[in-house]
């Protein structure tokens, strides 16, 4: 039996390239959604750039706070940037064909920055936490060492995770059909297509996925449960205030990041849901990185003031 599954195997036509599906069953707005995502590609890459910009160039921004979000909006230009740029070129000219060899570029890149931003979040609301619980510590203990260390180890932690999960990809091989029913490049919809024997991959990705969404989510859960805790145990209005105002913004991001991610990757995979699956991908890989400079310098006093500093 072996021998007749290998030999069956060899004789299979092995594919070069996946068609990406997209939006394809919405022709007729094919240019208004390249408009609007355009639009937001604009929007995201001039909104992070210019978060970085201030954070580098203004003295008052060159806090641990602002140095893990300098890293976030650079992490939100490259991701934006993994999928907008040839999602843009497939509603403009109709070609929605990739490569295998693109497909698992750009999984890489997507995995990568996305595990990287859930254990930056999880950086972010440690730094809140010593900020608001351990005031009198901030300083020392929130030094440009450990800013460093989280910082790198967020990126590392991303890219080594993701280099284990794409040598075990690596190894499937694809016969046909060769439709991805995304606009990207996701895991599930890949795995679905690969005619080799995907049990080991899904036990890796099980394990990997264990690590590197739960236990950063864990984190800034337990960090913000410790921040509300010392919040409402402050005795005036004003200053529960002043301390939740220190972390609001970021608890939106976290929020709306893991709030979409969840419903993305939890909801049953049904033809029905299908399509609402898609609008959720939309939110956490398009949408979030566009609104979070726009929450962050919207709803932050330090970088609004840096902001007027460099239009005046």
């Amino acid at each position: 039996m072996h021998l007749i599954d290998k030999a069956e195997e060899d004789n299979r036509t092995v594919i070069t390239e996946f068609i990406l599906l997209g939006f394809g069953n919405l022709p007729e707005l094919h240019i208004l959604l390249f408009l609007v995502f355009l639009m937001i590609y604009i929007v995201t890459m001039s909104g992070n750039i210019l978060i970085v910009a201030l954070v580098v160039a203004d003295q008052h921004l060159h806090t641990p706070m602002y140095y893990f979000l300098g890293n976030l909006s650079c992490l939100e230009t490259c991701y934006t940037s993994t999928i907008l740029p040839r999602m843009l070129a497939s509603l403009l000219t109709g070609d929605r064909t990739i490569s295998v060899s693109d497909c698992f570029a750009q999984l890489y890149c997507f995995g990568c920055l996305a595990t990287t931003e859930c254990y930056l979040l999880a950086a972010m609301s440690y730094d809140r936490y010593l900020a608001i619980c351990k005031p009198l510590h901030y300083a020392a203990l929130m030094n440009g060492r450990l800013c460093l260390q989280l910082a790198a180890g967020s990126w590392i932690s991303g890219f080594l995770i993701c280099v284990i999960m794409m040598c075990f990809m690596s190894q499937l091989t694809f016969c046909g059909p060769n439709e991805i029913d995304h606009f990207f490049c996701d895991f599930s919809p890949m795995l679905k297509l690969s005619c080799s024997d995907t049990s080991m991959v899904t036990l890796v990705s099980f394990i990997l996925a264990s690590l590197d969404s739960p236990c950063p989510f864990l984190l800034t859960v337990t960090s913000y449960v410790c921040i509300i805790a010392t919040i409402l145990r402050i005795p005036s209005t004003t200053g529960r205030q002043k301390a939740f105002s220190t972390c609001s913004s970021h608890l939106i991001v976290v929020t709306v990041f893991y709030g979409t991610l969840m419903t993305v990757y939890l909801l049953p995979k049904t033809n029905t849901l299908r399509a609402l699956n898609k609008v959720f991908s939309v939110f956490y890989t398009v949408l979030t990185p566009m609104l979070n400079p726009l929450i962050y310098s919207l709803r932050n006093k330090d970088v609004k003031e840096a902001l007027r500093k460099v239009i005046s």
